[in-house]
């Protein structure tokens, strides 16, 4: 009984600590680092049975005051009618941490914005019509205090995921952007976790750090890098920006808090005199365990360009080894920054598909339990008993999305967002397109708690589930072949609707985009759940017991086919021990 209370509470404490940060990689991949010279920004939303739901935001007139929410992930993040119906859930209207008048956020902008942009949003503000683009990664920070909306005390009222979409309503550069959520970090005060941010535009993209500070005055610190263009950026739940240039004061690469400088005095983070490394100076450095950020950062750096020679082995994780951004060996196109976010270190010595733990099927995946921690914990004390590799591709994915700014495209399609609901090894990649009128309503539907064959993000987890029957086997014969088949179709549709728009008004074209992307997107959907639904039958009992053969090898039997299990992990079992003679051993 005593075992089964602790083994609660830890249940209780993971589940705590996961609902105030999400575990994510993000990249940027700059016009000059890409094939065709897109502009992208990529994320995997790694948050752990959090609201999966991509919303469509369509414009509206901005009056009065907004809403600001607290960060939420469980479903549903936010439960209101302000921001179109994708967030008009039905449940209780959840509570605004503060109402921020218009007025202060257009005269940190310098400009007003009536009507806002529309955009698509999950956790965190992702596109909007003007092809402003995020994405975002979780950091440890030394100070990690609680909201405050209510005047007394420090005025704390922002985290980075309502900063992303307020930026998103109302900027159409990245520079805007960083202006805007600077100044709203600076009058009014952030909380919780680091943060990192990616932003962009179809010019410039930028990195933007956040965390709170112990000072009434100078309450938060912030700090922008411009990524050259050309170059390769990524981050891993660590702040990646290290020495800050304080003499870059016309901003070329480099933009930062009113309060940055004394508030790290003021919390002695910092001495004034040395070089201000902006990690050190703010963060425990790594986010969970060692490695747990630094093997990430690793893997695509070694990966984008091995001509480097890149150890995966630090000295600590403040290491200065990993470059801020580099230029890659081979420029990439968008199915290339897929490739990345479905990797287990195959091929490496941490390759997760290899080993005991991998099981007798090669399955990557390794589940948290008690005795790891909180798996969102950076706090101090925490003994470890033992620790996985923590892979890009990850169990506890809830959707992978890759921006892409075209440069080649007629306007009306040149900014597309590539989303892929689920565990991104075995989710496929739609694309929806930034200036489209709506969004299928099966990726704005479905809670994580309950099974719904009208969402989309049910249907990817539904065959992630089923392939760790038996995973290498039903991965490489039934998931992957479909996933590329549809995602090379996707490419081709992304292609026949630029030439759709030419000549097609402007307003009858966006609503056309919204029409064929969901139509697009519902045939891989109903593809999915039909593979779904052939796995369990063909793979049923341990058998190949697919007669029609309908998606791949191994060829059609009228008998089921034994699998069993390989000889190498046999070797490793009791197997050989098993009762193959009536000798006594």
């Amino acid at each position: 009984m005593k075992g089964s209370r602790l083994f609660l509470l830890a249940l209780t404490i993971v589940l705590f600590a996961s609902s105030s940060a999400l575990c994510c990689t993000t990249m940027i991949i700059t016009k000059g680092a890409s094939a065709d010279g897109s502009m992208m920004v990529a994320h995997s939303d790694d948050d752990e049975l959090g609201d999966q739901r991509l919303i469509y935001v369509p414009p509206h007139k901005q009056e009065g005051s907004r809403q600001i929410f607290p960060e939420s992930y469980r479903y549903p993040r936010i439960s209101t009618t302000e921001r179109g119906p994708g967030y008009d859930t039905g449940k209780p209207y959840t509570t605004p941490l503060y109402e921020l008048p218009y007025k202060d956020i257009w005269a940190i902008l310098g400009k007003t914005v009536p009507t806002s942009y529309g955009y698509y949003d999950g956790a965190y503000g992702i596109m909007n019509e003007h092809n402003l683009m995020f994405g975002e990664c979780t950091n440890g920070a030394n100070f990690e205090p609680r909201p405050n909306g209510t005047g007394k005390g420090t005025l704390r009222i922002f985290y980075s995921s309502e900063l992303s979409r307020i930026a998103l309503e109302n900027c159409k550069t990245a520079r805007d952007a960083i202006k805007l959520m600077g100044g709203l970090i600076d009058k009014y005060g952030y909380y919780s976790t680091g943060e990192t941010l990616l932003v962009a535009d179809k010019d410039e993209a930028w990195v933007f750090e956040m965390c709170a500070l112990p000072n009434k005055s100078n309450h938060s610190a912030w700090v922008a890098q411009r990524v050259p263009d050309g170059m390769i950026f990524v981050a891993a739940n660590e702040f990646r920006i290290r020495d800050i240039d304080l003499a870059d004061t016309k901003h070329k690469n480099f933009c930062w808090s009113k309060h940055l400088v004394q508030g790290l005095k003021d919390a002695k983070y910092w001495d004034g005199k040395s070089k201000l490394d902006w990690l050190r100076a703010v963060s425990p450095g790594e986010y969970n365990h060692p490695y747990y950020s630094l093997r990430r950062v690793w893997r695509v750096q070694d990966r984008v360009n091995p001509s480097l020679g890149l150890s995966p082995w630090a000295e600590d994780g403040y290491t200065t080894q990993y470059p801020f951004a580099l230029a890659p060996q081979r420029k990439l196109h968008v199915r290339d920054v897929f490739s990345l976010y479905r990797d287990h270190y195959e091929g490496t010595q941490f390759d997760l598909t290899k080993g005991v733990a991998a099981g007798p099927y090669g399955d990557p995946h390794r589940f948290v339990g008690p005795y790891d921690g909180p798996q969102n914990d950076v706090g101090g004390g925490k003994k470890m008993y033992g620790a996985w590799e923590r892979a890009i591709s990850v169990f506890y994915q809830g959707y992978t999305f890759v921006c892409q700014w075209r440069p080649d495209a007629p306007e009306l399609t040149q900014g597309v967002l590539w989303y892929g609901p689920d565990v991104s090894y075995t989710t496929c990649f739609a694309p929806f397109f930034s200036k489209a009128l709506g969004l299928n309503k099966a990726y704005s539907t479905g809670s994580p708690q309950k099974l719904d064959r009208s969402s989309a993000w049910w249907a990817f987890d539904y065959v992630n589930s089923f392939s760790r029957l038996n995973f290498q086997l039903i991965t490489k014969s039934d998931v992957l072949p479909l996933q590329r088949k549809l995602e090379w179709e996707s490419m081709r549709f992304v292609r026949q609707m630029d030439k759709k728009v030419q000549g097609t008004p402007e307003q009858a074209a966006r609503l056309m985009l919204a029409k064929r992307a969901t139509d697009n997107s519902n045939r891989i959907l109903e593809a999915w759940w039909d593979m779904g639904d052939t796995i369990i039958a063909k793979y049923a009992d341990g058998y190949i017991n697919l007669p029609d053969g309908r998606y791949s090898s191994p060829p059609p039997s009228t008998m089921p086919i034994e699998i069993g299990y390989p000889a190498s992990w046999l070797d490793v079992t009791n197997y050989k021990d098993g009762p193959t003679t009536y000798d006594m051993k």
